[in-house]
């Protein structure tokens, strides 16, 4: 976070709460209460928004009126977090892919290309 962001929030933002992840939710005290509130959210360590837990996401973005108090209770098939790794060497490729070696499986026998006549 920048100079700017921690000045801002230090002068015009009150703490709202915050998450299992260390994230900091706030809300701007010139627009509380206003029909369209500023609120916004200060990442602990590297700015990830898909680190923002669903019922925060639902807040930040003014689904709900009232900040969430307690987690949500977490459904058996939910998985722990895992940070996009979109970039990076352990993002997926899929057989072929170019950096996997770009070699793919022959194709079965049940494929013919369309060609017009």
């Amino acid at each position: 976070m920048s100079f700017g962001t921690l000045l801002f929030t230090w002068l015009h933002g009150e703490l709202v709460g915050s998450d299992e992840f260390g994230n900091r939710y706030y809300i701007d005290k010139r627009t509380k209460g206003a029909k369209r509130e500023r609120r916004w959210v200060l990442y602990k360590g590297e700015a990830e928004a898909s680190r923002v837990p669903p019922e925060w996401h639902a807040w930040l973005h003014a689904t709900i009126a009232e900040p969430p108090v307690t987690p949500s209770e977490k459904r058996p098939w939910q998985q722990p977090h895992v940070p996009n790794l979109t970039g990076t060497n352990l993002a997926y490729r899929p057989p072929g892919h170019v950096l996997k070696g770009g070699q793919r499986a022959k194709v079965s026998g049940d494929y013919e290309p369309w060609s017009p006549n």
